[in-house]
């Protein structure tokens, strides 16, 4: 008996301490307890449950961050040994000579160049057509008349000049016509921002002289010290109408990175040198890589595609195809980080422009409709806000004023394609209006990833078929004859 007391005595004291041993091996050791015979403990001997694998998509898994880093590897050890290939094969064709020659044929005859500085006389029309309209010595019907005719001889003009002058190269020609293309945007916000001012101005003072019977003051600038920025900091000061009518605000506006007019623009606080010292450096950086990769990589791929398409052999135009479908993106989207972030930063930056929501999230995109929504922002909002939004206003059902909105960016889209080679084959608006049954049947038959996947397909197999078309009439149109 005092044996069996001091064995049942001492596990008790050894529970009583801080580190009993037996308790703490009884716990780390089921076996030890399965041994007793214990039937509840038989359940911790399993090393299996119900679990799917990773790779399945009920498994809910989603960081493949190591597969990502794979596809990045692969993907640059294949351009690597492309890249090389080239190189082995038609030696260094890069010429910084040879790309200032596409813009300057004629050293002492520049048409684009004096075509863009003209562009300040229908500014500057605009202008003077807004002051008449403020002070109301021009009716609303005539100066409609005249914005109208102003922003077609806007079009017009420099598209008539590019196909009559032969001096005009394609690359400066098209650098022409997009800075027109800008200042048509731009002034046509303008008009239709300041006819809002007067239209509200015109109700303000209607409901004032109902209720005072007295004539209100003239609007004059002022200053909002209470007023915020986008960035939190205190507005300098707001601008009223009509004393927006100035050079200085309209001048501004054609500088800043939108094509939407507004009254008093978010503004930064300061320039932060170090912030725009790096966008430059970019911007010199992927200039000078796009340009070489063009002459690298992309022309002798376009050369050598002539041939298939003149002898209709339809394997090696495929094969063509997907050999330049590569370069072709790889220029594109280094282009698109060299103009919405690298460019339109800086020059936001210099004006301490504050809005600097250029893109969004596109390459996320699971649908064309998201696609073309998000990845050039200041676009998107003026479609939306001066053509969108008001055919809706207008009683027009919303599939009717989308259709309208790709009809609109496929003429713009040929126009500065077309008349800078001064060839007409609409290979460039036919692409545009295919985005609508694109549109349709991924917005309906595919969704999530796939989605996402046919609007990459599409980006990269779209684009180097147009370029091929493209080249291909205009080798043809300028070149075959003469041999």
């Amino acid at each position: 008996m005092g044996e069996r007391e001091r064995g049942a005595a001492g596990p008790r004291r050894r529970r009583a301490g801080p580190g009993a041993g037996p308790e703490r091996e009884r716990e780390r050791d089921p076996p030890a307890e399965a041994a007793e015979g214990d039937p509840d403990s038989a359940g911790e001997f399993r090393c299996h449950k119900v679990q799917e694998s990773l790779l399945s998509s009920a498994s809910g898994y989603s960081n493949y961050r190591g597969v990502l880093n794979w596809c990045v590897i692969m993907l640059v050890l294949s351009n690597a040994r492309l890249f090389l290939e080239n190189l082995i094969k038609y030696g260094i064709l890069v010429d910084p000579i040879q790309v200032v020659s596409l813009f300057l044929k004629d050293p002492y005859s520049w048409p684009s160049l004096c075509l863009v500085i003209l562009s300040n006389v229908f500014v500057l029309t605009a202008l003077h057509i807004e002051k008449r309209l403020a002070v109301g010595t021009l009716s609303e019907r005539s100066g409609s008349v005249l914005h109208s005719l102003n922003l077609l001889t806007v079009l017009c003009f420099p598209a008539l000049v590019v196909l009559t002058v032969s001096s005009a190269t394609p690359v400066g020609a098209l650098f022409a016509l997009l800075t027109y293309t800008i200042v048509f945007l731009k002034l046509f916000s303008f008009r239709d921002v300041n006819r809002w001012c007067r239209e509200r101005r015109a109700k303000d003072e209607s409901a004032r002289l109902g209720e005072l019977g007295t004539s209100p003051a003239p609007a004059k600038r002022n200053s909002a010290p209470g007023q915020k920025t986008a960035n939190g900091d205190v507005a300098e000061s707001s601008v009223s109408y009509p004393a927006n009518l100035s050079y200085k605000d309209l001048y501004y506006f054609l500088l800043a990175p939108t094509l939407c007019y507004e009254l008093n623009f978010p503004r930064s606080p300061r320039i932060r040198k170090r912030f725009l010292l790096r966008r430059l450096i970019e911007m010199l950086f992927f200039t000078q890589l796009i340009v070489g990769l063009i002459q690298q990589w992309m022309v002798p791929t376009i050369q050598n595609s002539m041939k298939p398409f003149r002898d209709m052999d339809y394997s090696r135009i495929i094969e063509r195809l997907l050999k330049l479908a590569v370069p072709n993106h790889f220029i594109w989207l280094i282009f698109f980080y060299w103009l919405f972030h690298s460019s339109m930063n800086a020059v936001a930056e210099v004006l301490r422009f504050g809005d600097r929501e250029f893109y969004r999230d596109w390459w996320n995109s699971e649908s064309v409709t998201y696609f073309w929504q998000n990845w050039n922002i200041p676009v998107h909002k003026w479609c939306l806000r001066h053509f969108y939004v008001p055919m809706i206003r207008s009683g027009c059902r919303r599939w009717m004023a989308r259709t309208a909105v790709f009809l609109l960016s496929a003429f713009f889209h040929e126009y500065l394609v077309s008349v800078p080679l001064r060839m007409f084959r609409l290979w460039a608006f036919m692409g545009m209006m295919a985005q609508l049954p694109l549109a349709w049947f991924v917005g309906k038959f595919l969704q999530g990833n796939y989605g996402n996947a046919a609007v990459w397909i599409s980006l990269i197999i779209g684009q180097p078929i147009a370029v091929l078309m493209y080249v291909h009439d205009y080798y043809v149109l300028n070149y075959e004859g003469s041999q």
